[in-house]
């Protein structure tokens, strides 16, 4: 598919998705989300792509929603347009997405950030929530998976008064999984991801749903799925290859099955 707003690569196991609207700071628009959705859904469709990295570039990772778009929508306007519906678009997919941002992550750039699995930050990175400023507040599942991330305190002086995180600060808080030199973060990202998408298929998928489900459902109902999920990767081809691999010494070969 060509994209007017997005590009994408393949880097062995992994597929690439570099947001492309540098005047903008890669603001999001819904041209934007709609591709970043389905380039992510048909890499995640792809037997070959193991794992996924979202990425901007040195400026940002996306400076937020493209405010032209919302500044004279209605409440029913918002509702019927159902903007954040892509957004859960892209929490929906199955495999492994690794976020990997340099300069600026705002708004709902923020939101997409922490709506991947992993965040591997530039040291130049900042992030924040500051549609306080708008007279608005994060809709894309700001306030909720931030609060989860850092904290109520933190969260709440982030989203009532603006306050961003430097690429430090956000991994001292738990933001971030690393922090790079800008030259080295994306490949730090897509090395992650290669790592990743180099291990069983289907225990990476179940284990990403089980980890996720700590976020969206009670510790009981969470407990209870994760089990499920163990018990069920018994019955796979990789789990008797991937411990008979390990008692012969020898790296195991994965067949997804």
């Amino acid at each position: 598919m060509t994209y007017s707003t997005i590009r994408t690569e393949v880097h062995d196991r992994v597929g690439l998705v570099q947001i492309n609207r540098p005047k903008a700071l890669n603001a999001l628009n819904a041209v934007v989300m709609e591709e970043l959705a389905i380039a992510l859904e048909e890499f995640d469709a792809d037997p070959d792509i193991g794992a996924m990295v979202l990425t901007g570039d040195d400026r940002a990772f996306a400076a937020g929603a493209d405010i032209k778009e919302m500044a004279d929508a209605s409440s029913v306007d918002m509702l019927k347009a159902d903007r954040i519906s892509r957004w859960d678009r892209i929490r929906k997919i199955n495999k492994p997405v690794i976020a990997a941002v340099s300069g600026w992550c705002l708004g709902g750039g923020h939101e997409l950030a922490m709506g991947c699995d992993m965040i591997v930050a530039s040291e130049t990175a900042k992030f924040g929530q500051p549609e306080i400023n708008l007279g608005v507040m994060p809709g894309a599942g700001g306030t909720q998976r931030l609060t989860r991330a850092v904290g109520k305190a933190l969260a709440m002086e982030m989203v009532l008064n603006n306050r961003n995180l430097t690429a430090d600060e956000a991994l001292r808080y738990g933001l971030v999984n690393r922090v790079a030199p800008v030259e080295l973060s994306l490949g730090n990202a897509i090395q992650l991801a290669n790592e990743i998408a180099a291990r069983a298929p289907l225990a990476i998928r179940f284990a990403k749903e089980a980890v996720n489900n700590v976020y969206e459902t009670f510790l009981t109902d969470g407990m209870a799925d994760e089990r499920r999920s163990f018990y069920f990767l018994f019955s796979t081809e990789d789990q008797k290859e991937g411990m008979k691999a390990f008692m012969e010494k020898r790296s195991a070969e994965w067949k997804g099955g």
